[in-house]
């Protein structure tokens, strides 16, 4: 034995297992769990008292993070990303594929799981759709699958010609792989930079027709019945995508889809700041968006929370109307999803391991991580009481464009441990 945690309510879904108990780790993997004495004379072994009030979970997995790796790493990179995602209490994340260039071979693949095994936590590409996501061309994607991906996608902008991507799905669907949908229609848009809507008439700037979310939405779905295929949604926002992924579920659809914290914490009356670290696409939504999100995920509709983490200099977030979208989030996700769900009496931390750490790693084909004797030590030990401000200056990201900066969250990650290691402790 190398690391014992004792006294620590060890929560895992999949297994059953909810109690204060202790976990015994040699060499990565869990060895024992129960009550366990600990006779190290020398010292060796390393303890962590939970005192009974810390939550072991499996360790958290973030299928939707932007690291700007390569070509862009000004605003972040692999290795400050990882970091950001171990204070967060991630032991895996999946990277979009928007750099410069774009990850669309099988080159770019093996640049990211490279520089990503330096980090202590498993870094994992997800590639383009479409050559240099231009939306003309697919991409090989046997090529890419035997170079170490498990989905593709074009985030950042949609594949705007149907066909195209009715092809990619079918095709994805043949070799195991699953597209995940950037749902927002460009056209409609029309250059709009918040929710179109009371808010955005107040401030007198373009906003963002929730259709333009809602049409690509039933888009994807429509196409993926026609190949009896899996889709996956990326970041829901709108009250209509909600009831559109609701309805093709129950008609046995095989889609999937994520939100972010953000999306049921805050409106967009948090613009009438003009503040451009509130600006991400898709935008922050009406109160009854805010609301049909929450209910969603707590519903299962929503299969799980991401974050979207997406770092921009502050200078290039310093003009309100023409900066880019985008906030970083791996460092706060856990906690609102703490303070606004779990605190709130919404859900449980069965809930909360489901769908920050089961599900993501189920959509995405990877292996499970869970809390038994002989599996891979991968966990996140929470307080859940621990009462915090957000400050920018204090977080991992090289970038700060942070949603949450302010605010007074209750919960947070004390230990990382993956591969029964400790990248991370407060």
């Amino acid at each position: 034995m190398d690391l014992l945690l004792k006294n620590v309510r060890a929560c895992d879904p999949q297994t059953g297992l909810d109690k204060i108990t202790d976990i015994a780790v040699e060499n990565g993997i869990i060895t024992e769990i129960g009550e366990i004495s600990c006779p190290d004379a020398d010292g060796r072994v390393r303890v962590i008292d939970g005192e009974g009030r810390l939550y072991a979970l499996p360790g958290l997995f973030d299928m939707h993070v932007h690291f700007r790796d390569p070509g862009l790493t000004y605003k972040e990179d692999i290795i400050t990303g990882a970091n950001a995602a171990k204070a967060g209490g991630f032991t895996g994340v999946a990277c979009m594929p928007n750099t410069k260039p774009p990850i669309d071979s099988a080159e770019g693949v093996r640049y990211i799981l490279e520089k990503g095994a330096k980090t202590g936590i498993d870094v994992l590409p997800i590639a383009c759709v479409t050559k240099g996501m231009k939306g003309e061309e697919l991409c090989d994607y046997d090529d890419l699958k035997a170079a170490g991906v498990t989905a593709i996608s074009d985030d950042g902008r949609p594949v705007e010609n149907a066909e195209l991507m009715r092809r990619a799905i079918e095709l994805t669907n043949e070799n195991g792989l699953i597209v995940t949908s950037h749902c927002e229609d460009l056209k409609i848009i029309n250059g709009g930079i918040i929710n179109k809507g009371e808010i955005s008439e107040k401030l007198g700037v373009r906003g963002m027709d929730r259709a333009s979310e809602d049409y690509i939405t039933a888009r994807e779905i429509c196409l993926a019945m026609s190949c009896n295929a899996r889709v996956h949604i990326c970041h829901v926002s709108t009250k209509g995508s909600v009831n559109i992924i609701r309805a093709a579920k129950k008609d046995g659809v095989k889609v999937t889809c994520e939100t972010a914290p953000h999306y049921f914490t805050f409106t967009d009356e948090k613009l009438l700041s003009r503040d451009a670290d509130y600006r991400m696409s898709p935008p922050l939504r009406t109160e009854e968006d805010r609301k049909a999100v929450e209910e969603a995920v707590l519903d299962g509709t929503i299969d799980c929370i991401i974050t979207d983490h997406a770092p921009h200099s502050a200078e290039e977030k310093a003009d309100f109307e023409k900066a880019p979208n985008g906030v970083v989030g791996l460092e706060t996700s856990l906690a609102a999803t703490l303070t606004k769900l779990y605190h709130t009496g919404k859900c449980d931390m069965n809930k909360i391991a489901e769908i920050m750490s089961i599900n993501p790693r189920k959509i995405m084909g990877l292996e499970p991580i869970k809390i038994a004797v002989g599996e891979r030590c991968d966990l996140a030990v929470i307080d859940p009481d621990y009462e915090w401000e957000v400050i920018p200056a204090e977080l991992n990201s090289k970038s700060k464009n942070s949603v949450f900066k302010g605010e007074k969250l209750k919960g947070k990650n004390i230990y990382t441990i993956c591969r029964g290691k400790i990248v991370f402790e407060l």
